[in-house]
């Protein structure tokens, strides 16, 4: 887990864009119009507004009550009211969510870019260490060559110098 970056670090390319704020604003009604917006499509929203309508139907048409009779003008008067306010609230969930996908996609194509900055920075020290040691293997081959060439030299000298003290013995 030591390896795991920290959110921090994690989310470093949108720390940039975090002084940018929503053209609706962060305030509560905002944040409350967006989450009630975000609820309208819940299966708990649907499921529940299915048995409110089961119910208020069944009341009506069995008779346990008779304030909204046969063509239901109250229900279709609530379900208008509800799409006059979900409409404009659903607008503005979604035109938020845009804006947070407009920031989180900048901040991704940064990273991309910070990761191609850092591969070609790696590819161009990589070469700069190949033609290092490729110039450090010449050097060296060279450095053998002298070692061998010496060693030949130093070979030949001591075989004529033993000869030579041989001959003076003799």
């Amino acid at each position: 887990m030591a390896n795991e970056p920290s959110s921090q670090s994690f989310y470093r390319f949108h720390l940039p864009n975090l002084h940018m704020a929503s053209i609706f604003g962060d305030d509560w009604f905002a944040l409350k119009a967006e989450a009630f917006a975000r609820f309208f499509g819940t299966p708990v929203f649907l499921i529940g507004q299915t048995f409110f309508v089961t119910a208020w139907i069944i009341a009506n048409v069995v008779g346990w009550m008779n304030f909204d009779i046969y063509p239901f003008i109250l229900l279709n008067l609530a379900f208008s009211l509800q799409a006059a306010y979900a409409a404009p609230l659903i607008l503005l969930a979604q035109t938020r969510q845009a804006d947070r996908d407009k920031l989180h996609s900048i901040a991704d194509a940064q990273h991309r870019e910070a990761l191609d900055a850092a591969s070609s920075q790696r590819q161009t020290l990589s070469h700069e260490q190949t033609c290092l040691l490729v110039e450090m293997l010449k050097q060296n081959t060279a450095l053998t060559e002298t070692v061998k060439s010496m060693a030949e030299r130093i070979e030949q000298l001591s075989t004529d110098l033993h000869a030579h003290i041989v001959q003076g013995k003799s």
